[in-house]
């Protein structure tokens, strides 16, 4: 992750599931602050845009000294600028980049970035959504946390994997449900309990649902 906020990346990625994968070796996270590649006093990544207009506009220098400086030689890399205007990511592209040795985010912030880091530098822009954010870090993990569940271990079983959303042509996962039987009220479904598996695998079936 390359960013002026290199705290928020670190909060997230040294707990939970991806923090117990970066103890065992399974992948490796790494938050670069963009100010080290800048050169001057005040250690300025933005500035006003060509042309005029609001807000400033994050300098592709940075970038570019980053993406050099921490680009793995001989690996299999893929850099990725997340953008509210890029590609939709899916659960097929989770499935693609967890093939990567090594991505790059690169992580804009204020008005945008300048749109040279996105024509030479990245080989894609992904968004997460049709809005926009105060910043890329968040996309940004969200993209990390789909494509890490992917790696071989980091789940522990695969069944983790293989029965649940978007597994299977967009198909939404079925319903969950766990102890108590009863809860003001509110059942588990009967067949849940039956303990016939075979009319539970069918029940299931028939729950899962696909987006409209």
């Amino acid at each position: 992750m390359v960013t002026i906020f290199p705290e928020v990346i670190n909060a997230y990625t040294d707990i939970s599931i991806l923090g117990r994968a970066k103890i065992k070796g399974l992948i490796q996270t790494r938050a670069h602050d963009l100010r080290t590649w800048t050169f001057d006093r005040h250690r300025t990544v933005d500035d006003t845009p060509y042309g005029g207009g609001p807000g400033m506009v994050m300098k592709v220098e940075p970038f570019d000294q980053a993406v050099q400086s921490i680009r793995l030689k001989g690996k299999k890399t893929r850099i990725i600028l997340t953008s509210a205007s890029g590609s939709f990511f899916t659960e097929q592209d989770a499935k693609r980049l967890a093939q990567y040795d090594q991505i790059i985010f690169l992580c804009g912030r204020y008005e945008g970035v300048d749109a040279r880091v996105e024509e030479y530098i990245a080989d894609e822009s992904l968004s997460i959504g049709s809005y926009v954010l105060t910043g890329g870090e968040l996309p940004a993990l969200v993209m990390l946390d789909a494509i890490a569940r992917l790696v071989p271990g980091v789940l522990g079983k695969k069944e983790s994997l293989t029965m649940e959303s978007h597994t299977q042509n967009g198909c939404l996962e079925y319903p969950q449900y766990t102890k108590p039987e009863q809860y003001r009220g509110w059942k588990v479904p009967p067949v849940l309990l039956s303990g016939n598996h075979k009319e539970i695998e069918t029940w299931r079936e028939k729950q899962k649902k696909y987006p409209s």
